[in-house]
């Protein structure tokens, strides 16, 4: 699927289609690449998300953008999406340390074992929205799991994305490590470092992915807006 989408991105990013045009079907690039069909559209899935191309019901997909921008996941743009879950999660992290109770450790307990043995990537990524959630009602305010909550589905596709192209999966699980033991300890400091750098490594890992192929083409993001991602 990688490589599939790399061909077709790289494709949009030199021109040889242009905004406005439209791929060829499925079939037809099914043939050209000699990939299968579900792999095919993994590919196309991730450049709609990418914002290169939009897909249009019984018409077909249509290159809408030439370089990839801000990646949306479900109803938000990625830099809005860890524009919040910066300013949420990472205090959240930190009452959770303290407010945290016997039931909520051994739920993330439970939740990060399950996770770090499971391999298939579909049940990975609920769970990992479910470690979010947990980590929120450890906190012991329902706004913040309310939060979490209307963010859920983002987060899903998000996590999808990043596992699919960034190979996330192990990283994260050992990040999730770090702030279950922070939470387990009753440490503040270092459950909000914890959060910190997960957050930080998603942010990484989504720039990594999404940075244009034709390096040094495009300016430095401007403050405010970390990088093209997230």
């Amino acid at each position: 699927m990688e490589a599939v989408l790399s061909h077709l991105r790289g494709a949009i990013e030199r021109g040889e289609y242009v905004i406005g045009d439209k791929l060829p079907s499925e079939a037809e690039l099914c043939r050209t690449l000699e990939v299968s069909r579900p792999v095919l559209r993994e590919a196309l899935r991730a450049l709609q998300t990418m914002g290169l191309t939009v897909s249009r019901t019984g018409k077909g997909t249509f290159v809408v953008a030439d370089a990839v921008d801000d990646p949306t996941f479900g109803d938000y743009a990625a830099s809005d999406l860890l524009e919040v879950r910066r300013h949420i999660e990472i205090p959240v992290a930190g009452y959770a340390a303290q407010r945290r109770t016997p039931e909520n450790l051994d739920h993330l307990a439970h939740l990060l074992e399950r996770m770090e043995r499971e391999t298939d990537t579909t049940a990975w990524v609920a769970m990992d929205t479910l470690f979010h959630l947990a980590v929120a009602e450890a906190a012991q305010n329902p706004v913040f799991r309310r939060v979490i909550e209307e963010i859920r589905d983002a987060l899903a596709r998000q996590s999808a994305f990043l596992n699919e192209l960034g190979g996330r999966r192990e990283q994260s699980n050992r990040e999730h490590r770090a702030i279950v033991e922070a939470l387990t300890d009753g440490c503040e400091h270092d459950a909000v470092e914890a959060m910190t750098h997960h957050l930080d490594r998603v942010e990484k890992t989504l720039t990594d992915i999404v940075r244009p192929a034709r390096t040094g083409t495009r300016a430095a993001p401007g403050p405010g807006r970390p990088g093209t991602s997230t």
